[in-house]
This record gives structure tokens, C-alpha cells and sequence, in this order.
């Protein structure tokens, strides 16, 4: 990937709004879920590593790094990249030119905000200059107005993440979900949610 200036990568976020820009349905959602898990398979089972369909390898890589840092792998559940998240964003690419630029030029800007800081790319930056990067643009509130579309595209890609993570089956796990349950008579709220909660009854 080519280094470009900030200008440029701000132009690229700029060219379409990021809230509507990364704007999804649960039908595309889902259509990239079938389209990921399948080609992960694939992928899988001629033991190769899944190939971006739209991503550049060092994109997919940023991607990567970006997603496992706001749902990382703890003693629940396996890490977004373990859920598939990255090969879940590529497909929800494909063939949405507004989608894309947003998502490439906020890419782009992460990067450019790292060289400037770091001299470096954000996936040759340490853990804890990452950290500071993401800490910087993670918030919605006192927005200074220089990070005004690195904070858009990364709420935007926070939710992404989130989504892609919370409707696979390692997510829905992790969320501990226990569906509708029938009952005969209603006597309170249940003891497993109660119990789930950390509350009771007084």
C-alpha cells in the first residue's frame, strides 16, 4: 500500500457522510456472514489463509489488528479475528463503491495519524502506541475538530466489529444468550437471569 498525506486520506473519508457511508441492513449482514464462512472453509481446508476480495493484504492486516483490539480474546470467548470478523468486513465491501472509499480512506487516516506520531504504520506500531491512537479517536464527545473523521470512521468501524461479532455463533455464545423460554405461570423474573444479572429480589 502506498503511503498517502493526510490530506489525501481525509478526502477520501470526506467523499461520502461515514455514518451513511457504513450504513448496513441485517440481509446484507447476514448474506456477508454466509459469504465469509464458506470461503474461510474453503480456505481452511486447503490449508491456506483466506485471500481479501476487496482489502489489500496490508488493509486486511490493519483490519485485523483493529477488530482483536476492541473485541480481544479473553477466558469466554475467542477474539473477532477467531470469529471471522475481518473475512465478515471484506464481503460487506464487496460491490458498495461509498462503503468502500470510507472504509479505505479511514484506514488510510488511522495510518497517516500513526506516521505522524510514530513515523510507522498502525500495524508496526507497538500495542500501547496503538492503544494511544485508538484512545484519541475512540470517543464521541470534545472532538477536536482535526480528528472529526477519524473519530466518525472509527465509531463506525466499532460498530462493524461489534455486529460481525455478536451474530456468529462464538458471539451469540459469549453474550450467554438464552433465547425465549416458555412458562406456565409467571412467578418473577426467572432465577438463571436473576443469577445472570447479579441481582435478586429483596
Amino acid at each position: 500500500m502506498t503511503k498517502i498525506s493526510r490530506r489525501t486520506a481525509l478526502q477520501l473519508v470526506g467523499a461520502a457522510p461515514v455514518a451513511a457511508a457504513m450504513a448496513w441492513t441485517p440481509a446484507e449482514a447476514e448474506q456477508a456472514h454466509t459469504h465469509a464462512q464458506q470461503a474461510r472453509a474453503a480456505a481452511a481446508k486447503q490449508s491456506k489463509s483466506y485471500k481479501p476480495k476487496f482489502f489489500t493484504a496490508h488493509e486486511y492486516a490493519t483490519v485485523a489488528v483493529l477488530v482483536d483490539l476492541i473485541i480481544p480474546k479473553d477466558d469466554r470467548s475467542g477474539s473477532a479475528t477467531d470469529a471471522g470478523v475481518p473475512e465478515f468486513m471484506d464481503f460487506m465491501m464487496i460491490d458498495q463503491p461509498q462503503r468502500q472509499v470510507a472504509m479505505r480512506g479511514g484506514l488510510a487516516l488511522i495510518d497517516r495519524m500513526c506516521e505522524e506520531l510514530f513515523a510507522k504504520r498502525f500495524v508496526a506500531c507497538s500495542d500501547e502506541q496503538r492503544r494511544h491512537v485508538l484512545d484519541a479517536i475512540a470517543y464521541t464527545t470534545d472532538v477536536p475538530p482535526a480528528r472529526t473523521h477519524a473519530v466518525a470512521f472509527f465509531n463506525s468501524f466499532r460498530d462493524l466489529t461489534a455486529s460481525g461479532f455478536w451474530t456468529t455463533k462464538m458471539g451469540i455464545a459469549d453474550l450467554q444468550y438464552q433465547g425465549n423460554v416458555f412458562l406456565d405461570e409467571w412467578n418473577g423474573c426467572p432465577e438463571e437471569a436473576l443469577n445472570k444479572l447479579g441481582v435478586k429480589y429483596s
